[in-house]
């Protein structure tokens, strides 16, 4: 996995004991001092109640609740807030359903909150804002917005030994909310929702409260309800004047007091800092929390977000295609633009209903056996939430509509807020509630700080637990990370000291294997050091690695003869080294041989990134600087990228280093266990850019089977973009017979995203997913899996398609027959008579071949089921073209599940012909 300056951490946080207990003694110290500026018996102050778009609709509710609060409030623009100084004239900030903020805006209540302020929120705090808005709210208010849950649900105060300001009355009762995860070290769940697992409801921190549910929306919670937790929150500071006659008082627009120093400084043009008083990037100061910084008049403000970080985010706080940025209402929408948008839209609104679709011909509403109170119960919930999906997806489309009707009478604000709106209607209403089976690769990385956390093998049982439940049928287990093996080893020796008394690879397969999950051998390849782990064993920052440390002369290096990468802290093998080939293909051997793994996994199969154009390059050791000169007369350290020959033939040869490896790796892999599964994660970057930059040529290991399976690295933080990275390697006829696994990454990702990603995939010509890492597996995102894809069995029938192709593909056809037969029976379907029987007659032959296929493997009934399919793709646009118009999304969907099958048939074949 890519863990360098690219941005994906592996390192979990507080694994070092000393830094965690730091950063305890710092939240207490700032702790004190948010106190001393505003102590828990202060005088009531005054409540600011932030108005914004965003709840302009719910005004009249939210006031009427403030009424019944009996709380003196005044109202606050946030389009007026620029800085610390608009904020002022208030003690208690109050965000009531404030989902768009701008980077200003929240530096601006970040500083305020510093010099003592303290802040409550409700409902979906900040999801429409910008990815780094996002973080900035997650790590201010120690929590973020989760899911919303499907239906109403109970609250249930935390005991008085967490929370005693919750230990009231009034504070119990029903709302349709969503769960609150906590993130930050002081976050504090003071209320939970009386469902699974009970989640969040509520949670808090020394300086705020967030509230779950959308207040003063009389559908989300009652008047007396939300009152109740405004005044209990209020008190938690100390509370507020009282309104002099309540519940009808009127509010006054919040200003600055008179006379202070903060009121009276300058606001810099356009919101931007002043240049004397602003903290740039990088330094020491921006780097101490505010609390702790001057605590004078003058405001300290933080810089704004670098253009670059804005200019490719959307209004979801997810990355937009390039020119879809949301830029404020009043600017125009371009026909580019309105294009984009509306593409979007659609692409959501057919994965959507595709999905539903799924949910809803797997889960037959009115199908199920046995008259018992929770049979019945059961059926009602489906039929509800089907109901709310129908019409959760009735109002996207006509928003869509409308979205271009505003657009066409250039009134911008209007439409923006219509496509924001449709969106989030589907964003709340996604089929999460019932299961979407199909066969398919469903794995996770089980990463090494998860597993050293764990400690034991009791421990690890309960991970296992988690990810069986949830479905998860493959598990790639760290097993050598830096160079430590994560097992005591004979080949690499030093085992990581963080796991030294037990093995946890033994454990790993056990508990695997005892849940009918596949476990496979994680393997960093060629990086064999990392600062990052050095920090965590207490090592000097300087250590090479134990492989390197024990073999110097086994380094690869850059250009300038340095060791480590620059950027990732790295250190590579030479593998264009005989010795380091050797050493490495002897330790998988001892993996394979001495564990009962059901597979391995090639990670950092390539040199570390490089930027030749830039002159920074790697690959440099010994062996490959000697080795080339003989074949090509010239030290590699002499020739530069402007020698473009001589440069292409350097790239080539270690690019080729990497290849042979892959093979003779594969190779005596399979000689010693043929059933063993060959993964690689890889880089989705185009080819020559690939070759450039890091060297990993997969096309090639494709092509001549090196691999099973190939574990593109699609990271996204939307869904436009996975689709884009992930397309083109689902969609090339050059991968032979390898079959495609993309992946997510959980990290920062949106739980009702990560499910969207999912969704793209299962519509792409794929066999499954990934998903990196189990340490961002959180509670709300595993119940989705429970309901979506989870088993309550511990072992499974449910074949893999990696393992059992033929079967794998006879199960994902009929599951895409039930979809047909849904829609025939719901006379939703396109196909008239006479075109039906015929459709009917080739569907049903195809479903025959592939049974007998799945139940006799051999060359006869594969080509019976290979020319049976293509008979049945080559007539399927004629039968799907009425339905294409109406539904080209799902007919896309369709053609794509054909072209899985396809794959599987190719991949199957390496077993009839071997």
């Amino acid at each position: 996995m890519l863990r360098s300056g690219f941005g994906l951490k592996r390192e979990r946080q507080g694994k070092e004991k000393s830094q965690a207990w730091n950063w305890v003694f710092l939240v207490v110290n700032f702790s004190c001092l948010f106190f001393n500026s505003f102590p828990a018996g202060a005088a009531p102050g005054v409540l600011g109640v932030v108005k914004t778009q965003d709840n302009a609709n719910q005004w009249e509710g939210i006031t009427t609740r403030l009424g019944l609060s009996g709380v003196a409030y005044c109202v606050v623009d946030l389009q007026q807030v620029r800085q610390a100084a608009d904020l002022a004239g208030t003690q208690v900030l109050f965000l009531p359903n404030v989902e768009t903020l701008s980077a200003v805006q929240v530096q601006a209540i970040q500083e305020w909150m510093g010099k003592g302020g303290r802040a409550i929120a409700t409902g979906p705090l900040g999801t429409l804002s910008q990815a780094n808005v996002r973080s900035q709210l997650r790590s201010l208010f120690g929590a973020y917005w989760g899911f919303g849950l499907q239906s109403p649900s109970t609250l249930a105060p935390a005991p008085a030994k967490n929370q005693g300001w919750v230990q009231q009355n009034g504070l119990a009762g029903t709302a349709q909310g969503g769960v609150i995860i906590p993130a930050g070290l002081t976050s504090q769940t003071a209320a939970v929702w009386k469902s699974v697992e009970n989640p969040p409801a509520v949670v808090t921190t020394d300086r705020s409260v967030f509230l779950g549910w959308r207040w003063g929306v009389d559908t989300a919670s009652s008047p007396n309800l939300d009152s109740a937790w405004l005044r209990a929150s209020l008190n938690r500071y100390g509370g507020v004047r009282t309104a002099k006659n309540a519940p009808t008082n009127a509010p006054q627009q919040c200003s600055s007091p008179a006379g202070t120093t903060a009121a009276a400084t300058p606001r810099p043009p356009n919101g931007q800092p002043n240049s004397t008083n602003s903290v740039s990037p990088g330094t020491a100061a921006d780097r101490t929390p505010a609390a702790s910084r001057t605590q004078s008049g003058t405001p300290i403000l933080f810089p704004p977000a670098p253009a670059t970080q804005a200019a490719d985010v959307n209004a979801d706080g997810l990355v937009a295609p390039p020119g879809l940025e949301v830029k404020p209402s009043s600017q125009l929408i371009t026909s580019g633009q309105a294009t984009a948008m509306r593409q979007e839209l659609e692409a959501l609104i057919g994965r959507f209903e595709s999905a539903m679709l799924t949910a809803n011909a797997t889960n037959k509403v009115g199908t199920a056996n046995g008259n018992n109170s929770s049979t019945q119960t059961k059926l009602i919930a489906q039929t509800s939430s089907r109901s709310n999906q129908e019409s959760a997806l009735k109002t996207a489309r006509t928003g869509l509509q409308k979205f271009l009707q505003l657009v066409d009478q250039k009134d911008y604000s209007a439409a923006r807020q219509q496509w924001l709106q449709a969106r989030r209607t589907l964003w709340d209403n996604y089929p999460t509630d019932r299961p979407q089976g199909q066969s398919e690769i469903r794995a996770m990385w089980l990463d090494r700080g998860t597993i050293v956390s764990a400690g034991s093998e009791q421990k690890l049982a309960k991970i296992f637990d988690r990810l069986a439940a949830s479905g998860f049928n493959t598990v790639f287990f760290e097993t050598v990370n830096a160079g430590y093996p994560i097992y005591p080893s004979r080949v690499a020796q030093i085992q990581n000291p963080l796991v030294r008394g037990w093995d946890p690879l033994a454990s790993a397969v056990k508990l695997a294997h005892e849940r009918g999950m596949e476990l496979h051998a994680w393997v960093w390849i060629f990086a064999v050091g990392n600062q990052r782990h050095n920090t965590l064993v207490k090592l000097p920052k300087e250590y090479p690695g134990p492989v390197l440390d024990l073999h110097p002369t086994w380094a690869g290096y850059d250009n300038r003869g340095r060791l480590f990468h620059l950027g990732s802290g790295k250190t590579f093998l030479d593998p264009a080294n005989p010795e380091v080939r050797r050493y490495l293909i002897q330790m998988l051997g001892e993996i394979a041989t001495n564990y009962q793994v059901d597979g391995i996994q090639f990670d950092y199969i390539r040199y570390p990134f490089q930027d030749p154009r830039a002159g920074y390059a790697f690959g440099y050791g010994t062996a490959a600087r000697q080795q080339f000169q003989q074949l090509h007369g010239v030290d590699p350290a002499k020739i530069s990228p402007k020698d473009r020959n001589l440069w292409q033939k350097w790239t080539q040869f270690r690019t080729n280093a990497i290849n042979s490896f892959v093979a003779d790796a594969s190779k005596s892999l399979r000689a010693l266990k043929p059933n063993l599964i060959v993964s690689a994660a890889v880089f989705p970057f185009p080819e020559t850019e690939r070759l450039q930059k890091l060297q990993q040529h997969w096309e090639v290991w494709a092509q001549r089977g090196d691999v099973d399976l190939l574990v593109p690295m699609t990271y996204a933080l939307d869904t436009n973009k996975l689709q884009s990275l992930a397309q083109p390697l689902l969609t090339q006829a050059l991968l032979g017979s390898t079959l495609v696994l993309p992946s997510i990454r959980l990290l920062n990702l949106p739980d009702v995203v990560a499910i969207d990603q999912i969704q793209a995939l299962r519509n792409f010509p794929a066999s499954g997913y990934a998903l990196f890492a189990a340490e961002n597996l959180n509670e709300n995102l595993q119940g989705i899996f429970r309901r979506t894809q989870g088993r309550e069995i511990k072992s499974s029938t449910e074949p893999l398609p990696y393992r059992q192709p033929f079967l794998a593909a006879a199960t994902r056809y009929a599951a895409l027959q039930k979809e047909w037969d849904f829609l025939l029976e719901t006379n939703q379907f396109g196909i008239k008579e006479p075109a039906l029987s015929e459709w009917r007659k080739q569907s049903e032959a195809l479903s025959n071949t592939l049974n007998q296929l799945a139940a006799n493997p051999s060359a006869n009934n594969l080509a019976k089921a290979k020319i049976s399919l293509q008979a049945f793709k080559f007539q399927f646009n004629q039968w799907m073209k009425q339905e294409g118009i109406e539904q080209p999304y799902q007919v896309q969907v369709w053609d794509n599940r054909l072209a899985t099958l396809e794959r599987l048939l190719r991949y199957g074949e390496r077993g009839i012909k071997n």
